[in-house]
């Protein structure tokens, strides 16, 4: 048998028995026992409720305005805990090991493995709180470029000098004209 989770309470301090947390151990409890498929699938869905239960005091702290998470368990073939669009906990193939697991362009990275729920929860925490600060950076507008000072252009000196030539050509050409006129 094992023992219930405190998930941080102080070991001191009672923690409040819930129906729910009852119910949910006894299901656990339960699919230990027997090899039956859908009690197993049971156990896995009472584990990862368990472990999303353990994330409410996280969840807790993230501003409203913030909403990249979309936290909920889908209960399809392999049951799974959604912390956003791309991270989800699922079971191991022993359903008893907790793995919480990215998707990526590249496929698939396991992000932590554990049994213990105090782990994951240490990996959503850091895995939210690298979030938070992607998000952050990508919201800050970056400042706009100052444009370069333009140099002022070079003129080319060329053309004052094919100025220059055909005006003295044309003052040569006018002078030749007028020393022919003289002597006729």
């Amino acid at each position: 048998m094992s023992e219930p989770e405190t998930s941080g309470i102080h070991p001191s301090q009672p923690r409040p028995v819930r129906l729910r947390d009852a119910l949910l151990r006894a299901r656990i409890e339960a699919a230990d026992r027997t090899g039956v498929v859908v009690d197993l699938r049971d156990a896995e869905v009472a584990r990862l409720e368990i472990l999303n239960d353990s994330l409410d005091p996280l969840f807790a702290q993230v501003p409203e305005q913030i909403d990249l998470f979309d936290r909920g368990i889908s209960q399809g073939d392999t049951p799974r805990l959604w912390i956003d669009v791309v991270a989800h906990v699922l079971m191991g193939r022993d359903k008893r090991m907790y793995r919480f697991v990215q998707d990526t362009r590249f496929g698939r990275i396991v992000l932590a493995e554990s049994h213990d729920t105090s782990v994951i929860v240490e990996a959503v925490t850091d895995y939210v709180a690298r979030r938070m600060i992607e998000r952050e950076h990508a919201m800050v507008v970056p400042p706009e470029p100052k444009p370069e000072a333009v140099p002022p252009r070079r003129r080319s000196r060329l053309w004052p000098f094919v100025f220059g030539f055909v005006l003295g050509a044309a003052a040569l050409f006018g002078v030749a004209v007028l020393a022919a006129l003289r002597s006729w």
